[in-house]
């Protein structure tokens, strides 16, 4: 585990605590967030989805923005949330959620929308008559969830809270930052953090997609090989315990 030196690229606050995680398991993470969380306002036709929260079977938060966002602004129409059925992808929104006195269900088996869907508390919200779901997420993304519960009979809903956009960085950063702290490996949570990724590397890309390229789902991988990324290491899930998994079970390279 010494061996590794890795490239952080989650939103500044988390990936500080990854890198404080990595850095007790004797890893060391350099931070290079390349996901910036910007809030959305939520336009009117949004707010008839908050005020009619209580309608809902089932509330799905994809990420700890939407669950931290979501619930300032669920806060101000309901002091008191209604009885309802929480689901997150992953352990670390659940956190969010549980942290603020909520119940939430999610995947121990990985951290991706088939899981999910798998859960049988989901799947028991879904039983009822005509079920409605509310999903907090970003700008876009989690389709294919939507499209499947559809297919499950659910009428779904998204509320947006944020978008994700690139830090602005000096060209070159990204190389230099690798050559500079000797890093061996780089590490993204999502698709949208690897499209960054690739697209802050520019012409370093092909150097840079040597490395080994943990990612958390068989989606993110996939799009990161047919983008040319030759040693990508599918890690099950967002979470740090996931990645320190995988890094247990994968060879350093050597520097």
């Amino acid at each position: 585990m010494t061996c590794w030196r890795l490239l952080l690229t989650r939103p500044a606050e988390d990936c500080a605590a990854l890198a404080a995680t990595l850095a007790e398991a004797g890893a060391y993470g350099s931070c290079m967030p390349l996901l910036e969380i910007e809030p959305l306002t939520v336009l009117d036709q949004y707010q008839a989805l908050i005020h009619n929260l209580d309608r809902y079977c089932a509330v799905i938060v994809v990420s700890k923005p939407a669950a931290r966002l979501g619930l300032e602004l669920l806060a101000r129409q309901w002091p008191q949330l209604p009885e309802l059925a929480w689901f997150s992808v992953g352990a670390g929104t659940a956190g969010v959620l549980e942290s603020h006195g909520l119940t939430a269900h999610f995947p121990d088996n990985g951290d991706d929308s088939e899981a999910l869907l798998r859960l049988p508390q989901l799947q028991a919200a879904l039983a009822g008559p005509a079920p409605r779901v509310l999903i907090l997420r970003g700008e876009d993304g989690r389709e294919l969830l939507a499209s499947q519960l559809t297919t499950l009979g659910a009428h779904v809903d998204y509320l947006p809270l944020y978008r994700r956009g690139l830090p602005n960085y000096p060209a070159n950063t990204l190389a230099q930052r690798v050559s500079a702290e000797r890093l061996n490996g780089l590490v993204v949570s999502s698709g949208q953090g690897f499209e960054h990724l690739r697209a802050l590397a520019a012409q370093d890309w092909p150097r840079l997609a040597r490395l080994p390229l943990f990612v958390p789902s068989p989606r993110v991988a996939e799009i990161a090989r047919q983008a040319g990324a030759q040693n990508v290491v599918d890690c099950r899930g967002a979470s740090a315990a996931a990645l320190l998994a995988a890094l247990r079970e994968t060879p350093a390279p050597a520097f």
